[in-house]
């Protein structure tokens, strides 16, 4: 039996106390259904922690493969300076080699700002407010009244 059926069956159980039906055999199937309803709840609690021991070890490894990566990406970037460093003290715009044509070309112009309070406004992007939420609750909690505003406490289930 699947676990909403025996949730709706111990609420119809519940609904018949206020009928005149013979409490004792109410009491035992409503201990029945707990003890069915406790046993699926906990296979669910099971199978929630095997996905999330799943999860951990897939962020584990992505986290891993990051630091790879970002520490293979910056030993690009050292070896490429280092080329760069030593072509440009040699003097040496271009060297073509039998696989690869290595030169020494300008990159495109950039923008260098000394002040950005010397940029005139029209250069900059004007962006619509956005709602800081970690603020009001703090400030919510803190006992400050907005009007049309309020703290909500929901429930969620947590499997120790």
């Amino acid at each position: 039996m699947k676990l909403f059926e025996l949730t709706e069956q111990y609420q119809k159980l519940l609904s018949m106390i206020d009928e005149e039906c013979d409490m004792q055999a109410i009491q035992d199937t409503l201990e029945g259904i707990e003890g069915m309803i406790t046993d699926k709840a906990e296979n669910i609690a099971k199978l929630i922690k095997s996905i999330e021991a799943d999860e951990q070890a897939i962020k584990a490894e992505e986290e891993r493969l990051y630091n790879r990566r970002k520490a293979l990406e910056n030993r690009r970037l050292s070896i490429k300076s280092y080329l760069e460093s030593q072509l440009i003290g040699a003097n040496i715009d271009k060297i073509k080699g039998t696989m690869f044509t290595i030169t020494i070309q300008n990159n495109p112009p950039s923008v260098q700002i000394a002040d950005d309070a010397i940029v005139p406004e029209k250069y900059y992007i004007l962006q619509p407010p956005k709602l800081d939420k970690k603020a009001l609750l703090e400030d919510l909690k803190a006992g400050a009244i907005i009007e049309g505003i309020s703290l909500q406490q929901t429930k969620g289930v947590r499997i120790r």
